[in-house]
């Protein structure tokens, strides 16, 4: 490894930021499927504020699983997690979750799609309808507020979870793998818009993704997680300077390559055991 990747990479095994700056906090989350299958375990974790944290590891390491402990939409078997400092019960308002499959209404239209979530927060119906209005334009469908679902492709159907997530105003977006369906020149698209977008929101973004180069690029901090029972192995902080510089230089960069390489190398040790067995 590079000096200049030992600079960028910052590892640590427990939290990176004081406590007083992280929004959401995971405790001792354990979660056991019913037949036994343990997939999490003594997972203790802090999100910063106004940060990207990546869950990356290998297939079945519980990515997901805690993503949705998270989001409220699982009962964890022990431990908790904290929302600004309170105890999750069940979805909440100050979170919002980007499924992977899209999760649209087919009958409704797109206006009516990302106006979802705030007519169920009773917002009124011209309120409603003008903000998710905005952020159609934000995430780039003006035009396409009057189509339907089975009218768009799949990376025009995922702006629109998009969209509908950034609508409600939440503290804190949950990403299940939200590029994994587009091919590899939109999902780069994607994660350039989802860099600007956040940066204009100023969110706290906790994303699943199975590509390490993906989760290199668009993360404050990767938590890798071992396989199942997946634990905290180590977080990773790329530590990515973006000014002035396109997104082909930083992936052609020294830095950049080194911690993909870094990240593959403990991922591959996972493979290489699993084939011993």
């Amino acid at each position: 490894m590079s000096s200049q990747t030992a600079s960028l990479l910052v590892e640590e095994t427990n939290q990176v930021n004081e406590q007083s700056n992280d929004i959401v906090e995971v405790t001792g989350i354990e979660k056991v499927y019913p037949g036994g299958t343990v997939a999490l375990q003594g997972v203790d974790l802090a999100f910063p504020r106004g940060k990207m944290t990546t869950l990356l590891g290998p297939s079945g390491c519980g990515k997901t699983t805690l993503l949705k402990i998270i989001a409220g939409l699982l009962d964890a078997t022990a431990g908790e997690v904290r929302i600004n400092g309170k105890v999750v019960s069940g979805p909440g308002p100050e979170r919002a979750f980007v499924f992977q499959d899209f999760a649209l209404l087919p009958w409704a239209t797109v206006v009516k799609n990302v106006a979802f979530g705030l007519e169920m927060q009773g917002v009124e119906k011209t309120l409603r309808e003008k903000k998710a209005r905005e952020y159609i334009i934000k995430v780039g469908l003006a035009g396409f507020e009057d189509n339907y679902p089975h009218e768009l492709s799949g990376g025009m159907r995922q702006r629109v979870g998009l969209a509908r997530a950034l609508a409600v105003n939440a503290d804190v977006l949950l990403m299940d793998e939200p590029f994994s369906a587009v091919d590899e020149q939109t999902r780069r698209l994607f994660q350039e818009e989802l860099l600007r977008l956040l940066g204009m929101e100023n969110k706290t973004v906790i994303f699943v993704t199975h590509s390490i180069e993906e989760a290199v690029y668009v993360s404050d901090q990767i938590v890798l997680l071992s396989p199942r029972p997946g634990r905290i192995n180590r977080i990773v902080v790329p530590g990515i300077d973006r000014v002035g510089k396109t997104s082909d230089e930083i992936r052609r960069e020294t830095g950049f390559l080194d911690t993909v390489e870094d990240i593959w190398d403990t991922l591959k040790k996972y493979l290489d055991d699993e084939r011993m067995i």
